[in-house]
Formats: C-alpha cells, structure tokens, sequence
C-alpha cells in the first residue's frame, strides 16, 4: 500500500488477502491445531514455514496482524490474549536479570503490579518518574537502565508525556522506549513516529470497539521483530482465530469511531467544565488542561476516555450519582460502542497528584451527546437529593 495512504484507507485496506481466499473480503475463521504438510521434506522444514501449527498463527492472525503493523507503520505486530498480557510481554522481551527500568508514574495500575511482583523476583529494578518529566528523565538514568515504559495520557489521571524528548535520551543511554497506545491508537498518534521502540494497544479496547473480545498487540520496527516475535512464541502467546476475526471487524470501523468518541468525549468534558458539583475535567484536548500544549503538538486527535475531579462529597452522594445514570454502565474497561463510569483509585509513589473529592473515569461512547449530557443531569439530581 502507498506509503502516502491515511489511516482511514489503511483501516480498511489493510490485511486484506481475499486472492488467497476464494475472494472473500474479509479473511474467515481459521480454527485449527494440527496443519498437515504436503510432505516429509517440508514437514522437517516447519519452521520456514508460513503456518506450522495454529497456536503459531493461521491466516485469521496474519490478516489482523498485517493489519494493525500497517496501521503503526511497523515491521512487525504480535497479537497476544491480552492488552496486559501485551505489557507484560513485551517488557519481559527486552530486560533481563540485573537491569532497571523507568516507568511513568501515572501507569496503568496492573502494570504497576507486574513490576512490583513478578518483575522484581525476577530481579529488575523499577523506578517511577514523574509523567511531565521530559528531558529531565536524564537525572533517573543509571547505567543498567534498559527500558522507558510510558502510556499517554496516563490511564486515570491523563498527563501528557513528551515522548518524543524522553526518547531521544533514552536512545542516548542505549536504552528502548515502550508506550501503551491504546488511548489514542496509530490513528492518532505514531507512536513509532514519534521515537517508541515498542508501541502496544489493548485490542480489546478501541481496535475490538464492541466490548466483546480479549487481546492485545505489540508493534516493533525490523530491529525488535525476530526478539519479541520469538519470546512471545517460547511462552505460548498468540491470539485465538476467534479473537482475530473479531478485532480484524472492529479495526475496519476503527477511525470512524474513533472520531465519534473523540467528539462525544470533549462536548461532555466541556460540559461538565461549567457544572458546580465538578473541581476538574481530565482532557488533554481541553484548552484548560495543562497538559494541552503537549497533546496539541503530538497528537492529531483524542479518544473518549477521560477523568472528572468532583467536589468533595460523601461517598453515599457518589454512590446515588452513579446509580441513577441509565446510558452510562458502570464496568471496567472501555473502548467499546457503550458509555461506561468508574470511580478511580489511583496511586502514585514519586509524584503527587491533588484530588480534594472522589475522582471518576468516564468512557464517552456513541450515544448521541444529548442523551449522555441529561442523563449526567439527572445523576447530578440525584447527587443532590441524596
């Protein structure tokens, strides 16, 4: 495909092999183990293989990861059964016993818990900095720090880092940079463009978009390809075919969505900017928000997930909020065609961040705004009578 092709058409065009399958445009369902070879020469030959075994891939997993390393403008795109399990992975891929890694203090909290658990019996440091730290990431280098991990904006409280400052230095002490992307996706901002090593998406988020499937992918460029392709093999992780039709369906639709989030999320953020039971609205996309500046240099759009910092309220007035909303599920996650709230619980343990009152996250679906807005408001009453 043209390199000059915008992500609209690539979301469409990309993966696409119906030459290769009787003409159907949208590549079937592989479900298959055992894959036979025409003979003992090529059965002895399986690992140049195109497909050797389905827990290797099928032709479902190709189409959806073509798709989406066209979409990063990648070498390479691993597709594993998580957006955690993308995390984990690609961070066990590239650190070893002995090395420190950087990672942003606003990190998703699983993340967190990886590190704090798993990672640190396996004998790598963690140090935490502060997501607005930029250049000045420098002064927390050691000489065994082999990875920056990042997400932007942060998952509950939406700082905006400067990626393209921070991995400039990290590259300068021969260190790698990942991102969680799933915020704003490719589509939004090029995470490999802007100077990551390893761009990583929750699939089962915006990429999926219906809220009904499990995964999660690792985008690299040619240097990192064979590395983390190879280390997600020796430990089983690939996707399902199921999973891979279904996210396949969702990328497709995947910048018009998007665009719908984007403007459902800022008119209900602007909204709620001017509401009295509100202290602060968490968008970036907001010319209010400070880390605006940031997002307007680097990202080309926003998505629809955002924080809201109330005024301080007992938790019964939060509670009767919540319940009261009839368009917005209180569920974990987000990405999908439906509206979701949850009261966030964040931690931090290099920075501070000040929140007088409870802090939600809401999810802007597709909802038409009208609807989300009255159904804010009658939250609101709820709030008040409670």
């Amino acid at each position: 495909m043209s390199h000059k092709s915008k992500p609209e058409t690539i979301a469409v065009a990309a993966g696409r092999m119906s030459a290769e399958h009787f003409g159907t445009v949208n590549t079937p369902v592989y479900r298959t183990s055992t894959i036979l070879h025409e003979s003992y020469a090529s059965l002895k030959a399986e690992n140049e293989a195109r497909y050797s075994y389905g827990r290797c891939g099928t032709p479902s997993t190709e189409s959806f990861e073509r798709a989406v390393a066209e979409l990063e403008g990648a070498a390479r795109t691993v597709s594993v059964p998580s957006g955690l399990n993308a995390i984990t992975t690609a961070i066990l891929a590239v650190v070893s016993t002995g090395d420190h890694i950087l990672v942003t203090d606003n990190v998703y909290g699983p993340t967190r818990r990886f590190c704090h658990g798993a990672l640190k019996r396996l004998g790598v440091e963690t140090t935490y900095f502060d997501p607005t730290i930029g250049a000045g990431i420098e002064e927390l280098f050691k000489p065994n720090t082999k990875l920056v991990f990042t997400e932007s904006p942060g998952s509950l409280t939406f700082e905006v880092c400067d990626i393209p400052a921070m991995a400039e230095v990290a590259h300068k002490h021969g260190a790698l940079v990942a991102m969680d992307n799933t915020w704003a996706t490719p589509v939004y901002f090029p995470a490999l463009k802007r100077g990551v090593d390893l761009s990583i998406q929750a699939a089962t988020k915006y990429i999926g978009g219906h809220s009904d499937v499990m995964m999660g992918t690792i985008s690299v460029g040619p240097d990192l390809a064979k590395q983390v392709t190879g280390y997600a093999r020796d430990l089983g992780l690939f996707a399902g075919p199921d999973d891979c039709y279904l996210a396949l369906r969702g990328l497709r639709t995947l910048p018009v969505r998007l665009a719908r989030h984007w403007g459902n999320g800022l008119t209900l953020a602007r909204w709620l900017e001017g509401r009295p039971e509100v202290a602060r609205v968490l968008h970036p996309a907001l010319e209010s928000d400070p880390g605006h500046a940031l997002w307007k240099r680097d990202f080309t759009g926003a998505s629809g997930l955002f924080g809201v910092v109330l005024k301080p309220i007992p938790e019964a007035k939060l509670a009767a909020f919540m319940d009261a909303l009839e368009f917005f599920g209180l569920g974990y996650s987000w990405g999908g065609y439906e509206s979701l709230m949850i009261p966030a619980h964040y931690v931090r343990t290099a920075t501070k961040f000040d929140a007088t009152g409870p802090l939600i996250r809401l999810h802007a679906g597709l909802e038409d705004p009208a609807d989300l807005i009255a159904d804010l408001e009658a939250g609101f009453a709820a709030m008040e009578a409670a």
